[in-house]
């Protein structure tokens, strides 16, 4: 949870889809929601994240990921924001895509 909130500038927001239906939440809420899931390592279910691209433009920049974890198969487009020396994410929209 710390690094989480390490990584996320406390005003992002957080967009997406999961299995079709959408999904909406602050930070707060987003990270109310990790805290109280169990965690991908102790659910001994697959957890594979992976980077596709990043694109930075000045102090700009856009992450494409991919993330197995539990029965889910995600797609991320992350905004990021260098703020005082610190890249940080400022917006987060996935979406699920069935394997």
């Amino acid at each position: 949870m710390d690094l989480l909130q390490q990584v996320f500038h406390p005003g992002a927001l957080l967009f997406g889809d999961v299995k079709g239906q959408p999904y909406a939440k602050t930070l707060e809420a987003y990270l109310d929601g990790v805290a109280h899931r169990t965690s991908p390592k102790d659910s001994g279910k697959p957890y594979q994240p992976e980077i596709i691209s990043i694109d930075v433009i000045h102090s700009i920049a856009i992450a494409k990921t991919r993330l197995r974890m539990y029965e889910f198969n995600y797609y991320d487009l992350l905004s990021f924001h260098r703020i005082d020396g610190q890249w940080l994410i400022v917006n987060k929209m996935f979406t699920h895509v069935e394997a």
